[in-house]
């Protein structure tokens, strides 16, 4: 009997690694090692790249590419001219003004820049065995035209010199932003372009998203002896020392990340704890006042009381620090730290998950943009939920009327549906009924509208999580996320890597669902459609109003106060889910799908019956709720 458990355990655990085990896909590999100092009277860096890069692919490298962010804040640049024409689109009226689609955060200031305000990246050399390269500018696309192109499975060293002006503050990096930091130091290097499966991604910048190669960093970085530094990586220097010129000299070194990001004030304060071992948490702010410090010591209190839900619910946090870091126009996310523009809990929590679904999970933001923001607006509204809930009327650091404040907000969404997510299905269902929608498999730089764009990539990306758990279960959506998190780590997942990963968790079949919710525009709208008297029991007909199948649920409620979920999968599914309601469940055959109506019998007549209602749980995000329910007269 033991032997048998054993070997029974043994091959369980054998099937369950092969099922969900790392895939193969090749990926690049980038060591960088860079030294760097910046001037802070004429507001300019310069430095040095060591790079290593591996080809892993089966692909002859013949040119490279190298992403100049910075140059995109020049009057005229493909980001100026795009914001300012997105600008003249109306999206709508409101008390007599009207609303433009502007990114109000970019708007035209880049046109109004000053020469010394400009953003500039410039590389002077990059030389590979000795030899300089041809280089050809894109604005911010590098192209370096190899010597001797790089093989298959071959390492080329390169030695990269680079300058730069930094930025006044427009979008998410620069100098001088409205809270006074000095400088937001993102994108600020010659950052190689990714090579992957679909070849180079030479998207020019135009404020969205970033996507970068998987390596190594170690970075040295010089500025003046009275500023502070913090960022990406682990500090290998906390006392900083100084160099022949004066300048401290700091060193950060961040494994198996895409990104680096680093911040430079000369009046910021530190917080920061280890908050559990072999994590430490820090927050940098600007030094202000006692309210300040409050606010910013919240946002570390809260993040330690956060993080075993967080890992519980998304997979273990890899790396050894986080930083939180004042500095920011809204939020952006960048490995091991995070840009803010203040101390609100909820950007910081959404910034803070952006570490699992960007940067242990690195989906291409430009082509998969849902798969980043939306899976992090659905953790940060359950994160924020749990806190809110268990948590925010403990903290030291807020007043007693901001508690009360929380449990009036938890008992107000109480009655709000669907449970924890309204938000994100609110925000989907007024982009479907816009008129404005795009698929979210739209690239994130050519949606028409920045209110498309961010209303796919954020609400109905977020409500594509909420309508999982309604086809698959909650349960199995949850464990959906840690098996994903577990099969691409480390990797960049595709919307298809996601959904065969779903598949293989549910055993339902799913590409309908990514083929409906993400390549169109298609909506789901139900209908009660007829109800008959037939014996002792009731015919209840379903209409299909919309253009998008889906699996039913349907709650009959009677006068003697029982009630029955009556269950119809959907065909294309091959299959159904375990049940999830505490009450009695009924289930129906499938639905075919192509089939416009659904008729099934009640256990009881129609006499016996008080209501009848399609999903009242509302995870079903039908675009017209008002044929969803009847209620029967006495």
């Amino acid at each position: 009997m033991l032997k048998k458990l054993s070997f029974f355990a043994l091959l369980t655990m054998l099937l369950s690694v092969q099922l969900f085990a790392q895939p193969e896909r090749w990926q690049q590999q980038i060591n960088y090692k860079i030294d760097a100092s910046l001037d802070v009277q004429k507001n300019t860096i310069k430095g040095t790249e060591e790079i290593l890069y591996t080809n892993n692919s089966t692909d002859t490298l013949r040119k490279v590419y190298f992403h100049m962010y910075w140059n995109a804040f020049q009057p005229n640049s493909n980001m100026d001219v795009r914001s300012r024409e997105l600008g003249k689109t109306i999206l709508g009226n409101r008390r007599g003004e009207d609303i433009k689609d502007w990114d109000m955060r970019v708007r035209d200031r880049i046109q109004n820049l000053k020469p010394e305000e400009y953003g500039i990246q410039k590389v002077n050399t990059i030389v590979i065995n000795g030899k300089a390269q041809q280089l050809i500018e894109h604005e911010t696309i590098l192209e370096v035209v190899l010597t001797q192109p790089i093989l298959p499975k071959s390492v080329v060293k390169m030695n990269v010199q680079f300058e730069a002006q930094v930025p006044v503050q427009v979008r998410r990096s620069g100098r001088d932003n409205k809270e006074g930091v000095r400088y937001s130091m993102s994108q600020w290097y010659p950052k190689m372009v990714e090579y992957d499966y679909q070849g180079w991604n030479t998207n020019p910048y135009i404020a969205r998203e970033f996507y970068g190669v998987w390596g190594n960093f170690d970075v040295t970085l010089r500025t003046d002896k009275s500023y502070m530094i913090g960022g990406t990586g682990v500090l290998q220097n906390p006392t900083a020392p100084l160099d022949k010129d004066g300048h401290k000299v700091w060193n950060f070194k961040g494994n198996n990340i895409h990104d680096f990001v680093w911040f430079a004030d000369n009046n910021f304060k530190h917080l920061s704890k280890e908050v559990r071992k072999g994590l430490t948490i820090h927050v940098y702010y600007k030094a202000k006042d006692a309210k300040a410090d409050s606010a910013w010591a919240n946002v570390l209190w809260a993040a330690e009381k956060v993080l075993p839900y967080m890992e519980k619910k998304m997979g273990a946090y890899p790396y050894p620090q986080y930083s939180f870091i004042q500095g920011g126009d809204g939020g952006m996310e960048y490995a091991m730290a995070t840009l803010l523009k203040g101390p609100g809990l909820g950007t910081v929590f959404h910034e803070w998950i952006h570490s699992w679904y960007q940067h242990i999970l690195g989906s291409n933001e430009s082509l998969f943009a849902w798969m980043d923001e939306g899976f992090t607006s659905y953790g940060e509204d359950d994160v924020t939920h749990h806190y809110e809930k268990n948590f925010a009327t403990q903290s030291p650091h807020i007043s007693e009327a901001a508690k009360k404040q929380i449990v009036a907000n938890l008992e107000r969404q109480a009655n709000m549906l669907p449970a924890v997510q309204f938000g994100n299905y609110n925000g989907y269902l007024a982009l479907a009924k816009s008129g404005f929608e795009e698929p979210m498999s739209t690239h994130a730089d050519h949606f028409n509208t920045n209110y498309a764009y961010s209303s796919a990539a954020y609400t109905k990306g977020g409500t594509f999580l909420g309508l999982l758990g309604y086809v698959m279960g909650e349960a199995k959506r949850d464990q959906l996320m840690l098996n994903y998190y577990n099969t691409w780590k480390f990797k960049h997942p595709n919307a298809n890597d996601f959904i065969r990963v779903a598949e293989k968790t549910s055993g339902l079949q799913l590409q309908w669902l990514k083929e409906y919710w993400v390549n169109s525009t298609k909506t789901i709208d139900y209908g009660l459609n007829d109800i008959q008297v037939s014996g002792n029991a009731a015919l209840i007909s379903i209409q299909r109003v919309g253009k998008f199948p889906m699996p039913v649920e349907v709650v009959i409620t009677y006068k003697d106060g029982t009630s029955e979920l009556h269950y119809m999968p959907l065909d294309l599914m091959l299959g159904g889910k375990q049940q999830e309601a505490t009450i009695k469940q009924i289930n129906h055959p499938e639905w075919k799908w192509a089939q416009p109506t659904y008729t099934f019998e009640t256990t009881q007549p129609l006499s016996a019956i008080k209501s009848i209602e399609i999903d009242p749980s509302q995870r079903m995000p039908d675009i017209n709720r008002s044929n969803n329910k009847i209620e029967i007269p006495n």
